[in-house]
């Protein structure tokens, strides 16, 4: 299955009429935070396919629109704290937001990551007897600790996160945050069997699509 991650930035070829010539064979959209719900929405309206997002730490609580105001953008699923299984069988789960460096929301200590990563391990056990596997793909705002993060605190990565893939080894985990100004910058790396991705502005995977269950887990 062809799936399009996004995160950060705003593309023109995703919000225009060329997203239909470019991508109309994408079963899924990943959200990876910071980009505002009316993007999202618009991408989610001309593809037709499920989107599931997790915030950054510049999300808005709310955002005003002529299509009125909203506290999620609407066709989406928010898998904050969350693990979901697509209707295609696929294992997804996420985490909003960065290191705590302000007063501004969607923000947390590594502490309080260790906290809701170690919460999710049952759920990933529980996978792992009915499916055979814990987690496919794991998606963030913020970076592994050392993996493609900066030693600003605001971009720093977070430890927790690379216990996660050491782990559970989902195929993929991807994370937005961290701004690519220049070509030579790392922004894919291989961790055991996961694949970690920064998806800043926009890529495009592909995963073999798992065998759906007549059951939907969901945490």
């Amino acid at each position: 299955m062809k799936i399009l991650a996004v995160s950060d930035v705003e593309n023109a070829l995703l919000y225009s009429p060329m997203i239909m010539d470019r991508f109309q064979d994408v079963d899924l959209i990943l959200s990876c935070g910071d980009l505002p719900y009316y993007y999202i929405e618009y991408m989610v309206s001309m593809l037709n396919v499920p989107c599931y997002f997790v915030r950054g730490n510049h999300a808005n609580a709310r955002e005003y629109g002529v299509a009125g105001t909203r506290k999620y953008p609407w066709g989406a699923v928010d898998v904050h704290h969350r693990c979901v299984e697509d209707d295609t069988g696929l294992l997804l789960a996420g985490l909003e937001g960065s290191l705590r460096y302000n007063q501004g929301p969607y923000q947390y200590t590594q502490g309080q990551y260790w906290e809701m990563v170690l919460s999710l391990v049952p759920r990933f056990f529980w996978n792992k007897l009915a499916l055979g596997r814990y987690l496919d793909i794991f998606m963030a705002h913020a970076p592994p600790w050392q993996v493609h993060d900066e030693e600003d605190l605001p971009h720093r990565g977070i430890k927790a996160f690379r216990w996660l893939i050491k782990v559970f080894q989902p195929a993929y985990f991807l994370h937005g945050h961290i701004h690519i100004y220049r070509r030579e910058t790392i922004t894919r790396t291989l961790i055991g069997g996961t694949t970690v991705q920064n998806v800043y502005g926009y890529k495009t995977l592909h995963i073999p699509a798992p065998r759906p269950r007549s059951w939907r887990g969901q945490r």
